[in-house]
């Protein structure tokens, strides 16, 4: 159930998608969307976020390497369309703010690969890696640095194995991003990463593993994001290439769902355990069902 946009890829209305698949409601329509990230979106793409879906927040999971990857590209784009009166540069924050933030709309930043996640990460480097990177930070090659870690530490591990890292050390971002749904002030809301696939879809999974949505349907909503990429796959493979990672990352696997409700259910016991140890509580959820439920 995508919704066609000008400059915003990927989107769709998650309980519309898993209803329709099912053929009942067991989702709240209209309330939680998900896409790419909608930094370039058009006025159009603007005003049908705001006055025709009546989105109220918008809920960044992005980490800050790929804001600011993002900032220098737009800035570059910037530069080349006015080579005679270059405006002068501007911080990764400061350019998101101006330009690809939309009035009217709440922003809230998760990053959902945090610092412990992070840290998990550079624990897993050799000594000769780890010192590589910390030289090439220091020399502010940040890309190559990131790049690197993409290479030795992420590559290995693929993209189902971060999937479980995420979960086992990013449980406080996870949290704080379930939280902001049990609210209905924040809401109708919009969740996105780079790409809307990954780590959005490791969160809607857990949105509707807490509703008691079946796992095909979850399955059915994220595989969706092959398709809601196909227009810009040449400058995701590009992107991908330059933190050091292969073209299958840009895959959105048919086990992926699969296999997080088997690491959850395996590791941590069930949906409840696993929230239960990353702090969000039996009541929350109970306020997440009635808020996001059918």
């Amino acid at each position: 159930m995508s919704v066609a946009f000008d400059n915003i890829l990927n989107f769709r209305d998650v309980g519309k998608t898993v209803n329709s698949y099912l053929g009942r409601k067991l989702v709240r329509e209209g309330v939680l969307y998900r896409s790419a990230r909608p930094d370039n979106a058009s006025p159009a793409d603007r005003r049908k976020l705001v006055d025709e879906l009546g989105i109220r927040t918008v809920m960044d999971l992005r980490s800050n390497t790929e804001h600011l990857m993002r900032a220098q590209k737009s800035q570059a784009a910037a530069l080349k369309e006015d080579k005679e009166a270059p405006a002068p540069p501007q911080p990764p924050s400061a350019a998101l703010a101006d330009s690809a933030r939309i009035p009217g709309l709440r922003y809230r930043e998760v990053k959902v690969t945090g610092r412990r996640f992070e840290k998990f990460l550079l624990s897993q480097l050799s000594w000769v890696n780890y010192f590589k990177l910390i030289v090439l930070f220091l020399l502010g090659y940040r890309m190559q640095a990131v790049s690197l870690l993409g290479r030795e530490v992420m590559l290995p591990r693929g993209l189902v194995g971060m999937g479980f890292v995420t979960m086992d050390e990013s449980g406080a971002e996870i949290a704080e991003a379930l939280r902001a749904f049990i609210s209905p002030a924040s809401l109708p809301a919009l969740v996105h990463c780079t790409q809307g696939k990954d780590r959005t879809g490791l969160v809607v999974t857990l949105v509707l593993m807490v509703l008691d949505v079946p796992t095909d349907a979850v399955a059915h909503d994220y595989v969706l994001s092959q398709e809601g990429l196909e227009a810009e796959k040449e400058a995701r493979l590009e992107e991908i290439g330059e933190i050091g990672l292969t073209p299958e990352w840009g895959d959105a696997p048919k086990d992926f769902v699969a296999r997080m409700v088997d690491y959850v259910n395996t590791e941590y016991g069930g949906i409840d355990g696993y929230l239960d140890g990353i702090g969000f509580e039996s009541s929350e959820r109970r306020r997440l069902v009635e808020v996001l439920g059918a």
